[in-house]
């Protein structure tokens, strides 16, 4: 038996023994696995499995053991997530630790940032929030205002931040804020990382059309920030930001990429029937959610081999731009068919008339509006792959 069929066999048994049955089931909204302080788990068994997980490594797996990952190569971290799919385990770990701060630390970040920090990711002990767009600095992030004024061994950090996801149960932030006024504006800006206890931060939580509040808006009041919580250069953050936003465009595209479209089919089965043949009554409606496994397939193609590439250490380049324009629309594709299938159960809010998955699926169609929006429209995005993967003129 050669190497990776021993570790394949390796990994098969240590699921079969640790993931407990119901992390081998869909998703739930409120049994996320974020983590962090003020974490409360609705089912024992989230947290059992992101324990166990975090135990060997796998919520981090190609990162190096020394900072809580299992250090595993490419090929053995496509075999994990291989062995996770086929038994549909749910992700032991999800949040902005892992797909954004964390690879941005260990690319940037000193031996005692990555001791201090990447651990606690690993284990899910910290939730981590994102400081970039502000009022009037969303598209041109580099216009941002919020400033971190030296004081000693400290920042005094005074300004605002808008749509900071989770902020209100967020136990840490990282944060680009302007260190230089006079400096061209792409130059006078630096990344920090502050505690979310710190006095002189205030969060108001932003109630959205969907009916949920997942983003803040995020007021700094003289607040100090040790100067070793500086990440890379003074006035170099620019540089940091703009690979964080690969990371985080790739996370968001992911949304749409190799997803179950089962959903899809079940609920056409139950609301439009079947044929004689056990099929979705509706050619139309087949072809339409043929389609989309067929773009869902190729889409979770590309993600993995762009998987593949960064296990070897390959940082995302300008190609995140496509995961995440091409991923968000998947998902909005996703929840228009979704709703074309419930028809007129599709128009509930509240009420006995309507059961609570279909109130969710609303809600959720709702709610994927906004991926074209965050983490850079789908404008900006097209822009970025015209000039950096086309080579079109300006």
């Amino acid at each position: 038996m050669n190497s990776s069929n021993a570790f394949r066999e390796e990994v098969r048994g240590w699921l079969e023994d640790n993931c407990p049955a119901s992390m081998r089931t869909p998703m739930v909204a409120d049994e996320y696995p974020g983590g962090g302080r003020r974490a409360q788990y609705k089912n024992a068994d989230t947290k059992l499995w992101m324990d166990r997980c975090a135990e060997r490594g796998y919520t981090v797996p190609s990162w190096p053991k020394e900072y809580g990952g299992a250090g595993l190569d490419k090929d053995e971290v496509v075999v994990l997530q291989q062995e996770m799919q086929r038994i549909n385990a749910r992700p032991a770990l999800v949040g902005m630790g892992l797909s954004m701060i964390g690879p941005a630390l260990l690319e940037y970040g000193t031996e005692a940032q990555k001791q201090e920090h990447l651990p606690k990711i690993a284990r899910g002990d910290i939730w981590w929030c994102q400081g970039y767009s502000e009022p009037g600095s969303g598209s041109d992030l580099a216009s941002l205002r919020t400033s971190a004024v030296e004081d000693g061994d400290d920042f005094i950090v005074n300004g605002q931040k808008i749509w900071t996801s989770g902020a209100d149960n967020a136990d840490w932030m990282f944060c680009l804020v302007r260190t230089d006024f006079d400096a061209p504006k792409h130059d006078g800006i630096s990344f920090v990382l502050f505690d979310m206890t710190t006095p002189g931060i205030t969060v108001k939580p932003i109630l959205l059309i969907s009916g949920y509040s997942p983003f803040c808006e995020t007021f700094f009041d003289n607040v100090r920030v040790p100067k070793s919580n500086l990440v890379h250069e003074l006035n170099k953050g620019w540089t940091v930001g703009k690979r964080l936003l690969q990371h985080e465009r790739s996370m968001i595209g992911g949304i749409g990429g190799g997803q179950k479209t089962t959903s899809i089919e079940e609920y056409a089965l139950q609301y439009v029937g079947k044929d004689a043949n056990g099929k979705v009554a509706d050619p139309v409606l087949r072809n339409q959610i043929l389609a989309h496994r067929m773009s869902d397939k190729a889409f979770g193609l590309t993600m993995r081999r762009s998987v593949e590439e960064s296990a070897t250490g390959t940082a995302p380049g300008a190609v995140s731009s496509m995961f995440k324009y091409y991923g968000t629309e998947q998902n909005k594709g996703k929840y228009e068919l979704l709703l074309n299938v419930l028809g007129t159960q599709s128009l509930g809010w509240q009420g006995d008339a309507f059961e609570e998955d279909e109130l969710g699926t609303t809600r959720a169609w709702l709610r994927s509006k906004a991926n074209s929006i965050e983490g850079g429209t789908s404008e900006v995005q097209l822009n970025i792959l015209a000039k950096r993967v086309l080579g079109l003129p300006d």
